[in-house]
């Protein structure tokens, strides 16, 4: 097959109507998070149904700390994608190609370095996080030091991932992802039920897998006749593409690591409520987790569309993308969110046999799921900037709307009043704030400055800055809530 007749195969993402077209993008996405999130689902139904429910709060409290550590390169994967997506539709071949080898090093150079740090750190960070040391830290510890040890795996699956999507492939990444997880249930019954090796066992099926997911990806990504084709000799950092990769995602990275921070602060509140807290926190966060990634997708195929249209210099088409995206996660959250609130305790029910974890569980999700819609709006307006190339602003109104806030709801409202509902309302309130504050910033400051870019003469510029007050290079959100 011609080279030509597989570029057709891509959606065009520059030309209308746009509401459908976001909308398919979106589910391969949504269903690649899912089966990501099931990772951990899986690990925590096994511990739950044939270990015990202290196994499973013990590799559920680990989610926030895992997102805390590994935000920061997860947030330079939706850079890449980001730059590769934006000279797609330059048709600019040589810098895309240069982005492209920069980020599959990039992943294996940090994975690496991630892993070193998790298994060197686990229980020290653990301690800090007020995890019980009697019952669970020694199982938590195990889990981390599993876990990161498979780091360079994860990441190169993620970078390899966002670079299928900046192509306007979201399909490839859930097929070798449902491999992965097929792999990954089979594995963890094998290792905890024949095994019996507990949280050990489920950590090393989740790193398994992860190998596999991988190396399929980028065997993929090999394979290509077109845009974002990999070759391992021509693997190396370039400035330029390295420029481009932290000029969004730095800013991006950050924001996920403070988002998992302040997680991390609520997650150490949840921790002082004791082992039936813990896991009840732990089932409820990754039932959520499911409406998060459908809310991401939307935001992630925004920020891919407006992405490739800001390169072809179509303004109009990147308020299309917005409104449409809007549309379609308001939508999507209501739906789902109240979905799974009504089918709430069935759904805990899966993950344990207690009625008093799953009546503590629906309190998290009472709160959460059912205003999950104002959280992937917020995202979508994220996209949106990151799309056009704006990653300081959402980043720092994103650290002082949501983290800030929270951090100061949890030391002052929820210390005065110490229950689980108020402490879960810091979610929402945060949210309704952010959302505000994001959506003065890209109507009246990013979207009037880059569509007098657009407008004005000569080539779109390699290297958008934020404003003169901040520095050219822009240096500055899982999984879980956001």
């Amino acid at each position: 097959m011609s080279e030509k007749i597989k570029e057709k195969r891509e959606p065009d993402m520059c030309s209308r109507p746009l509401l459908g077209k976001i909308f398919l993008f979106s589910l391969p996405i949504m269903a690649t998070g899912i089966l990501q999130l099931l990772y951990n689902a899986a690990d925590i139904i096994t511990l739950g149904q044939f270990a015990s429910d202290v196994s499973a709060g013990a590799v559920g409290s680990t989610s926030s700390l895992i997102n805390l550590i590994t935000n920061l390169f997860l947030g330079l994967s939706v850079g890449a994608c980001t730059a590769a997506a934006r000279w797609i539709g330059a048709r600019n071949e040589e810098r895309l190609d240069r982005v492209v080898h920069t980020a599959i090093l990039l992943a294996v150079l940090g994975g690496v370095l991630l892993g070193v740090f998790g298994i060197l750190a686990a229980r020290s960070l653990l301690l800090l996080m007020n995890v019980p040391q009697d019952s669970v830290l020694p199982l938590s510890t195990v889990y981390l030091q599993i876990y990161f040890a498979g780091m360079p795996f994860n990441l190169l699956y993620n970078f390899g991932s966002s670079l299928c999507r900046a192509r306007g492939d979201s399909k490839h990444p859930l097929f070798f992802l449902c491999a992965a997880g097929v792999a990954n249930v089979g594995l963890n019954i094998f290792f905890v039920v024949v095994c019996k090796m507990d949280v050990a066992g489920v950590a090393l099926g989740t790193v398994i897998a992860q190998v596999i997911s991988s190396t399929l990806v980028i065997a993929h990504l090999m394979r290509l006749k077109g845009h974002c084709k990999v070759s391992l000799r021509r693997l190396r950092l370039h400035k330029d593409a390295l420029g481009d990769i932290l000029r969004i995602g730095l800013p991006a990275g950050l924001q996920g690591c403070i988002f998992s921070l302040s997680n991390v602060v609520i997650q150490s509140s949840i921790n002082s409520f004791g082992d039936v807290a813990i896991t009840a926190n732990a089932d409820a966060a990754n039932i959520e987790g499911f409406v998060y990634t459908c809310m991401n997708a939307v935001s992630q195929a925004c920020l891919t569309f407006t992405g490739q249209n800001y390169g072809a210099k179509n303004k109009k088409n990147i308020d299309v993308v917005l409104l449409d995206s809007l549309f379609v996660v308001t939508a999507l959250g209501l739906v789902i969110g109240f979905g799974v609130y009504f089918a709430g305790p069935l759904l805990l029910s899966v993950y344990t046999k207690s009625d008093e974890v799953i009546r503590m569980g629906m309190v998290r999700i009472s709160v959460i799921c059912t205003t999950y819609f104002l959280c992937g709006i917020m995202e979508v307006l994220v996209g949106s900037m990151r799309g056009m190339g704006h990653s300081v602003t959402p980043m720092l109104v994103s650290i002082g709307g949501v983290c800030g806030l929270r951090i100061v709801y949890v030391y002052t409202f929820f210390a005065a009043n110490r229950t689980l509902f108020n402490l879960y309302l810091s979610y929402p309130i945060s949210w309704v704030v952010t959302v505000i504050v994001h959506a003065a910033c890209l109507l009246f400051y990013v979207r009037r400055k880059e569509f007098a870019r657009l407008g004005a003469a000569g080539a779109l510029p390699a290297a958008p800055a934020e404003s003169g007050a901040e520095p050219p290079a822009e240096s500055a959100e899982e999984k879980g809530s956001e």
